[in-house]
């Protein structure tokens, strides 16, 4: 199989789904000039455990897990097939992870999804991440599953490079960011570019305007995983970058070997 560069996508508001903007064809586009991965592992800001997790059903539902949003959001459906073998392929290379059974899609893997591989043919999984470990755990979480990105499996982390929904402005123009969203998203894309690890790794303490970006950390966490599954020698690419409701930056990277 093709090796496959872990990608980080932010993925925004639900509102996306029914009105995505520049981000739904900029998902299309990443998705296009990726090899077709023989399966997906979604790791998504909206699982959240103390421990590490993977889910293994054959047949996830879609998850609707939000509120206050229009009707039609929640008639959307991603009838992708579950990877119980590649879940268990997970648990052969993270120590002591718990395996769902029951666990679907929540929006912040299909609602990329939809987008990138609409006829919902390849199979997913998701794996969690763990509020409460640092960006080191969840890196070297990824480092752990650099096999799978050999191996044919598109590592999919999902989230958001800023996420403080107390910050919205909710007639902000598409592309606007509050200023101290642009210093972070500058910082954070910078320290990416010269790989600069132990910065990143301490982005709470380092990274302008952290707490206010992050108020609680999992829209970022995903990020971790995608760039230790990525291997040291991986380069940073940004894919996209965009701005919604002031607060929000939908930055997307793709993280390749020069090999990749």
């Amino acid at each position: 199989m093709n090796s496959i560069p872990p990608i980080f996508i932010s993925h925004g508001s639900p509102m996306l789904m029914l009105e995505p903007g520049r981000a739904g064809p900029a998902w299309q586009t990443l998705a296009r000039e990726l090899p077709r991965p023989r399966a997906i592992l979604a790791v998504s800001a909206h699982w959240n455990t103390r421990t590490p997790a993977v889910s293994a059903t054959a047949k996830p539902e879609t998850i609707h897990d939000f509120h206050g949003f229009p009707p039609p959001l929640y008639e959307l459906a991603y009838a992708a097939p579950g990877a119980p073998d590649l879940a268990a392929e997970v648990a052969e290379l993270v120590s002591g992870i718990t395996i769902d059974r029951s666990r679907g899609l929540d929006h912040g893997a299909w609602s990329p999804l939809r987008f990138m591989y609409p006829a919902a043919d390849i199979p997913v999984i998701q794996l969690a991440v763990m509020p409460y470990a640092s960006a080191e755990a969840h890196y070297l979480l990824g480092q752990s599953l650099q096999p799978l990105a050999r191996d044919g499996v598109l590592i999919l982390a999902s989230g958001g490079l800023t996420h403080n929904l107390g910050d919205i402005v909710f007639d902000a123009a598409d592309g606007e960011a509050l200023p101290h969203v642009a210093e972070f998203r500058d910082w954070f894309a910078a320290a990416l570019a010269r790989r600069d690890l132990p910065a990143l790794l301490d982005w709470h303490r380092q990274a302008p305007h952290a707490a206010r970006a992050h108020p609680s950390p999992e829209h970022l966490l995903p990020l971790f995983v995608a760039l230790g599954a990525a291997g040291e020698n991986a380069a940073a690419k940004i894919a996209f970058r965009d701005s919604q409701l002031g607060a929000l930056a939908l930055d997307a990277f793709v993280f390749a070997t020069a090999s990749a």
